[in-house]
């Protein structure tokens, strides 16, 4: 099924992302996770990839599991930076014969790591989306920043890029983490005036420690409210009440963002079961 089906259907859609291992020896612990996020029966569930191609096998395993053993629908991530025109082939026909039929099309991210080595067939994310478009019957998603992709010049720069990535061929776009709606709203104004009218799916991220949070200020510098800002301060060093009050911040959020009229929320679940779990019964109600 495509995800575009689910997302436009009438009614609200809690999605899910997990992220694959970096080596085989943890293999069978993060497909544990991932198993256990996917018999909760979530609208879909994304599997990240590594930028550099590293992990490209596992998240095609573990797309393939959700979707065969567990009837959920899976959105493979695909990013070609670093990757040649080849590579991208190969990886498509992979998809394809593992039963996929949807890619969250990315570019990747550049880092001090690795911006020496990257290979440039691949400059930008709508160049990948053409050429999945042109290879087969693939739903396809892409990424849109609300706060401004870093190396963007500015937000009308950033949604031209965007704009040019729709018409290439992304059917819907996925949003970076944000911890205020209001930026969200904003945001949607804009790229509606830009004549973007493909739908938009929310990305919540529920915030279990402080040290994630200020992994997440150092790789995209989001926008902290005063407000969850403190919760960060007061309960961040002790694992369990963070984790309460994360989940709780997360789904206020969430409930906000159904109330008006956003349909699509996918959670960036950390491969952690009950955290997504929790959610899911907070809003179990509204998701009937």
């Amino acid at each position: 099924m495509k995800i575009i089906d689910i997302i436009k259907a009438d009614k609200p859609s809690l999605s899910f992302e997990v992220f694959p291992p970096k080596t085989s020896d943890s293999f069978e612990t993060v497909k544990d996770a991932t198993e256990k996020i996917a018999s909760l029966k979530p609208s879909f569930m994304s599997v990240t990839y590594g930028a550099g191609g590293g992990t490209s096998e596992y998240t095609v395993a573990l797309a393939e599991d959700i979707k065969k053993s567990f009837g959920v629908e899976s959105l493979a991530h695909l990013t070609c930076i670093n990757s040649t025109k080849e590579d991208i082939q190969s990886r498509l026909m992979k998809l394809k014969e593992a039963g996929i039929e949807n890619i969250l099309a990315l570019r990747g991210d550049i880092t001090p790591e690795n911006k020496d080595k990257i290979k440039f067939d691949y400059k930008y994310a709508s160049e990948l989306v053409e050429d999945i478009k042109r290879f087969g019957d693939f739903c396809i998603g892409g990424a849109c920043y609300p706060e401004i992709h870093p190396e963007s010049a500015s937000q009308q720069d950033d949604i031209e890029n965007l704009k040019a990535k729709v018409d290439a061929g992304c059917e819907f776009l996925t949003t970076q983490m944000f911890f205020d709606n209001n930026i969200l709203y904003n945001y949607l104004y804009k790229i509606r005036e830009a004549g973007i009218t493909v739908p938009i799916v929310a990305g919540i991220m529920p915030v279990t420690n402080a040290n994630q949070i200020k992994r997440i200020m150092s790789l995209s510098g989001t926008y902290l409210p005063q407000r969850f800002k403190t919760i960060v301060d007061r309960f961040g060093y002790n694992p369990e009440v963070m984790a309460q009050a994360g989940v709780a911040y997360a789904t206020e959020q969430i409930i906000d963002l159904f109330a008006n009229g956003i349909n699509a929320v996918h959670v960036y679940s950390m491969n952690k079961p009950h955290i997504a779990a929790k959610i899911q019964e907070n809003i179990s109600e509204i998701l009937k």
